[in-house]
C-alpha cells in the first residue's frame, strides 16, 4: 500500500492543475464569389478586403523577438465553396539576397521558406502543413508533436512572384486536402511559418514557446469560415511501367499497369489502396556486411507504406519491412541436395489502409495487406532433379490502432498487429497500450506502454514488455527518468522488429538548453545520459554506460557537436554467442566523437565526424571518420560527396560452432563506403537525379578462440576453416522526374548494381572493384507514369461528353 501511495503522490505532483494566462491570437477569413488566379499576384479585388495576419515572432534563434518592419510578413486568408486561399506579401529590403535553390518536392533546399499550419479540429494535436519556397517549390506534411510527416502529399496549387520589395505567395489549398467538422461555423487551429534563409531565422504569426514541451498547441485560431461541404475525396491515380534488365546472362522486359486509390469515406477516414503494386522504382537499400547475430533494419522507401503512418507507428510495433520481404522459413534439404534459387523477397499481392481521426479525437487505422506463395527451388545432386518448397504461405498482416487524443497534448493508444499464415504455418499476434499524459500547461509527462505477444506454431509461453517514463518536458534544465522489463519470451518479430529481450533496464536523461542567443551561440544544448540494462534470469549487466554530448549552433550558423560514452564494467553479450544461456563477456570501453556541419548557406560546405573508441583489452581499438563535402553550383546544380572509413582492430565475433564448441575470432576490418548524389533542375516541376554508393568492407581473421562457460576465451590452434569475409556492393541511379500535373509524374530511370562476397582478401581497391563489376553488374531501365484523377473534375468530363 506504502508503494501504490507513493506512485499516486508522484503522479498529482505531475498533473497538478496548471493555468494558461494570456488569450490566442486570431485571424478573420472572408467569403469571395471572385474567381481567383493562383498567380501569385494577389490582384484581385477579393483580397483588398481580407483581414491582415501579422505581427510575426521569432522562432528561432531569438525566441519572442518581433520581426523587423523591412522584413516583415502580412498574410491574409479568403475561402469560397472549393477551398480556401491564402496570399502572403513578405517584405525583404535586399531582395537580391533572398535564397531560392529549386529542388524536388518536399526537398526544402537552400531557400527562404513560406508556410501555412491548418488544423481543422483545432484540438492541438496534428497539422496539415503546406509550404512554397522562394523558388516556387511545393512541400506539404503531416504534423504532430513527434514529428514531421513529409511523405505525405496532397493536391494543392500555388505560385510564386519576385517582386522589387520581397516576395509574394499564392496559395489554393482544396477542402478535398483538409480534414474538419461539420459544423457550420468552423474554428480551425492556425500558425503561420516563415524561414529568411540567410540569416536561419525562423518566424511564426502565433509565438511558440521553445521553453515549452509541445509546438501545435500554441497555434492561434482561424475564424470566419461558415457553411462549407467537404466534397466527394474520391481520386484515382492509374498507373502504368516498364523494365528492361540485362546482365550478362539474360535480357527481360516486364509490364504492369495497376492503381491506387484514395477514399474519403466521410469527413475524418480515408481509404487508400493499391491495386497490383509497383514498387520498382524506389530507392535501392543499404546493404552491408553484416557479422553480427541480428539482421539489418532497413529504411522503407515504398510510398504506401510511408505516407501517413504517424497511427500506425504508435508503440514501434510496425515493421513494414515486413510485408514483402524476405520469406520467413528456410526449406530443410537432404544431404544430397543444394538450394539453388531462394527469392530475397515476397511478391506483395495488395494492401488497404483505412485512417483517420473523429472530432471528438479518436484516431482510427486499420492497414491490411497479403502476400503471395512462394518457393524456394531445390536441386538433387545425385539425379540433376529439381523439387520446389513453399517457404512461404499466402500470409495475411493486421494492424489495427485506437488512439484517444484530449486535452490538446495527451494520448491513450490501442495497437493490435497480427499475422496469419495459412497452412501449418507461424502465426502471430501482439497487442499494447501506449500513453502518452501531459499536464495541461506541457510542464511534465508521464509516457510508456504495455505490450504482450503471442506465437502460434508451438507451445510458446505469451512474452510481455512494459515502460514507464517521468520527464519534466518545459525550460532551460529539462530531465526524465524511465524504466523498461522485457520477457524472455516477447517476440513481435512478424510484424514489427526487436532484436533483445530478457531484461529490464534503467535510464536516466538530464540536458540543459538556451532558448535564446548568447554572445558565442545561436543555439547550445547540453545532454547528459545513464543507463543500465540487466539480463533477467542471470542477473548480469547487458549494457551500462554514462555519456555526455554537447549541440550547438554557432552565431554563423555552422552546426557543432562533440561527446564522449564511457562504459567502466564488463558486461555480456548474450547473442554473440548464437547459443541460448551462452554469452560474451565484452570489456570496458571509452568512446569519443566530434561533428561539424558548415553552413549550408554557403555554395561550398562540409560535414566531418571522426570517432574512436577504446577497449580494456590488449590490440582492439574502433575507428572512424565520416566526410561529406557538398557545393551548390548555383540554384539548379548541386553535387554531394560523402566518404566513411572504420577500421576495428582485434574485434571479437562468432565464426562458427563445432559440436558444442563455439569459435570466435579475433578479427581486423575495415570498411569503407562512398557515394555522390546530385540534382539538376530543369524548373520547380522537373529535376534530373543521381543517387551512387560503392560499398567495400572486409574483416580477416587473424586468430581464433574457443569460448569458455564464463564469457571468458581462450586461444584455439586447430581450428583453421577459412571465414575470412570480403563483401562488395555497387548501386547507381539517375532518374528523370517531370510533375507534370498536380499528382501527376513522370519518371525516367536507369539503374545499375552489383554485389559480390568471397571468403578471399584483396585488399587492393581498384581490383575489388573489378571484380564486382565484372561479376554480377545488373542493369535495368524503367519508365513510369502516374496520373491523378479527381472524381469531382471526372465526373463534369463526361457531363460535357
Amino acid at each position: 500500500m506504502k508503494h501504490f501511495s507513493l506512485f499516486f503522490f508522484f503522479v498529482f505532483l505531475f498533473f497538478k492543475i496548471e493555468i494558461a494566462f494570456g488569450q490566442k491570437k486570431s485571424v478573420q477569413a472572408i467569403r469571395v464569389t471572385e474567381n481567383i488566379v493562383v498567380d501569385g499576384k494577389l490582384n484581385e479585388s477579393s483580397w483588398d478586403k481580407a483581414p491582415i495576419a501579422k505581427d510575426f515572432v521569432m522562432y528561432e534563434p531569438d525566441n519572442g523577438a518581433l520581426e523587423k518592419n523591412e522584413k516583415r510578413s502580412e498574410v491574409k486568408i479568403i475561402f469560397n465553396d472549393n477551398g480556401i486561399y491564402i496570399g502572403a506579401t513578405l517584405y525583404d529590403n535586399e531582395i537580391t539576397k533572398i535564397e531560392k535553390e529549386i529542388t524536388q518536392r518536399d526537398n526544402f533546399g537552400t531557400a527562404d521558406i513560406f508556410g501555412i499550419f491548418l488544423n481543422g479540429f483545432n484540438d492541438g494535436q496534428q497539422d496539415f502543413r503546406f509550404f512554397v519556397t522562394a523558388a516556387g517549390v511545393q512541400l506539404d506534411c503531416l504534423a504532430t508533436e513527434n514529428g514531421e510527416d513529409f511523405s505525405w502529399d496532397a493536391i494543392w496549387n500555388s505560385e510564386i512572384s519576385l517582386t522589387d520589395f520581397g516576395w509574394v505567395v499564392e496559395m489554393e489549398i482544396p477542402y478535398a486536402a483538409l480534414r474538419f467538422s461539420k459544423n457550420d461555423k468552423q474554428i480551425w487551429g492556425l500558425n503561420i511559418f516563415r524561414e529568411i534563409r540567410r540569416d536561419r531565422h525562423n518566424y511564426v504569426w502565433s509565438h511558440i514557446d521553445r521553453a515549452k514541451g509541445s509546438v501545435i498547441n500554441q497555434a492561434g485560431t482561424l475564424e470566419g469560415i461558415e457553411n462549407i461541404k467537404t466534397p466527394t475525396r474520391l481520386f484515382f491515380i492509374p498507373y502504368t511501367s516498364g523494365y528492361i534488365e540485362s546482365n550478362d546472362k539474360t535480357t527481360n522486359s516486364t509490364g504492369k499497369i495497376g492503381m491506387d486509390i484514395k477514399y474519403g469515406i466521410n469527413d475524418s477516414f480515408t481509404l487508400d489502396a493499391i491495386l497490383v503494386p509497383d514498387f520498382g522504382q524506389t530507392a535501392f537499400d543499404n546493404v552491408e556486411l553484416n557479422l553480427g547475430p541480428f539482421e539489418q533494419q532497413f529504411n522503407e522507401n515504398r510510398p504506401f507504406f510511408t505516407e501517413g503512418t504517424d497511427l500506425f507507428s504508435k508503440g514501434d510495433l510496425l515493421y513494414s519491412r515486413r510485408i514483402g520481404g524476405p520469406p520467413s522459413n528456410y526449406p530443410v534439404t537432404n544431404e544430397n541436395e543444394t538450394v539453388t534459387d531462394y527469392p530475397n523477397t515476397v511478391d506483395l499481392i495488395n494492401a488497404i489502409k483505412i485512417s483517420g481521426r473523429t472530432s471528438d479525437g479518436l484516431g482510427i487505422g486499420f492497414l491490411n495487406a497479403a502476400t503471395a506463395k512462394t518457393y524456394a527451388k531445390i536441386n538433387n545432386n545425385e539425379t540433376n532433379e529439381f523439387r520446389e518448397e513453399l517457404v512461404e504461405p499466402f500470409t495475411n498482416y493486421n494492424i489495427l490502432v485506437f488512439d484517444q487524443r484530449f486535452n490538446q497534448n495527451s494520448s491513450v493508444s490501442f495497437i493490435n498487429t497480427n499475422v496469419t499464415r495459412f497452412g501449418d504455418f507461424r502465426d502471430a499476434n501482439v497487442t499494447g497500450i501506449v500513453y502518452d499524459l501531459n499536464t495541461r500547461g506541457n510542464r511534465f509527462n508521464i509516457s510508456g506502454d504495455v505490450k504482450m505477444s503471442s506465437i502460434y506454431d508451438y507451445e510458446k509461453p505469451n512474452g510481455h514488455t512494459a515502460y514507464l517514463n517521468l520527464a519534466k518536458t518545459f525550460g532551460k534544465y529539462r530531465y526524465s527518468v524511465a524504466s523498461k522489463y522485457v520477457s524472455k519470451d516477447f517476440d513481435n518479430n512478424d510484424l514489427g522488429i526487436n532484436f533483445v529481450t530478457n531484461y529490464h533496464n534503467v535510464y536516466a536523461n538530464f540536458n540543459y538548453r538556451i532558448v535564446k542567443p548568447t554572445k558565442t551561440y545561436n543555439s547550445f544544448q547540453l545532454n547528459s545520459n545513464y543507463y543500465l540494462e540487466i539480463e533477467n534470469t542471470t542477473g548480469k549487466m547487458q549494457e551500462n554506460w554514462i555519456n555526455v554530448n554537447v549541440n550547438s549552433s554557432t552565431l554563423k550558423n555552422d552546426y557543432i557537436g562533440y561527446g564522449f560514452l564511457v562504459s567502466p564494467f564488463v558486461t555480456y553479450n548474450f547473442y554473440e554467442p548464437r547459443v541460448p544461456g551462452r554469452y560474451l563477456a565484452f570489456p570496458a570501453t571509452v568512446n569519443a566523437f566530434v561533428f561539424f556541419s558548415s553552413n549550408y548557406n554557403r555554395r561550398f560546405a562540409i560535414d566531418v565526424n571522426p570517432s574512436v573508441r577504446f577497449f580494456d583489452q590488449k590490440d582492439r581499438i574502433n575507428y572512424s571518420i565520416y566526410a561529406s563535402p557538398r557545393y551548390r553550383f548555383n540554384d539548379k546544380f548541386t553535387l554531394i560527396y560523402n566518404a566513411s572509413f572504420s577500421k576495428q582492430n582485434s574485434d571479437i565475433g562468432w565464426v562458427d560452432q563445432v559440436d558444442s564448441e563455439i569459435i570466435l575470432a579475433e578479427r581486423n576490418r575495415f570498411t569503407f563506403n562512398n557515394g555522390f548524389s546530385g540534382k539538376y533542375a530543369l524548373n520547380n516541376k522537373m529535376t534530373i537525379n543521381l543517387t551512387s554508393r560503392y560499398y567495400w568492407s572486409f574483416a580477416e581473421n587473424i586468430k581464433f578462440h574457443t569460448l569458455q562457460e564464463d564469457g571468458t576465451f581462450i586461444p584455439n590452434d586447430t581450428y583453421n576453416t577459412d571465414k575470412d569475409s570480403n563483401f562488395n556492393v555497387w548501386n547507381f541511379d539517375v532518374s528523370y522526374s517531370w510533375w507534370f500535373a498536380p499528382g501527376s509524374q513522370f519518371t525516367a530511370l536507369y539503374r545499375n548494381n552489383a554485389q559480390y562476397f568471397t571468403n578471399e582478401i584483396n585488399k587492393d581497391f581498384g581490383s575489388n572493384a573489378n571484380n564486382l563489376i565484372d561479376n554480377s553488374l545488373n542493369h535495368v531501365f524503367s519508365v513510369s507514369l502516374r496520373y491523378f484523377i479527381d472524381y469531382n473534375k471526372a465526373k463534369n468530363w463526361f457531363k460535357k461528353a
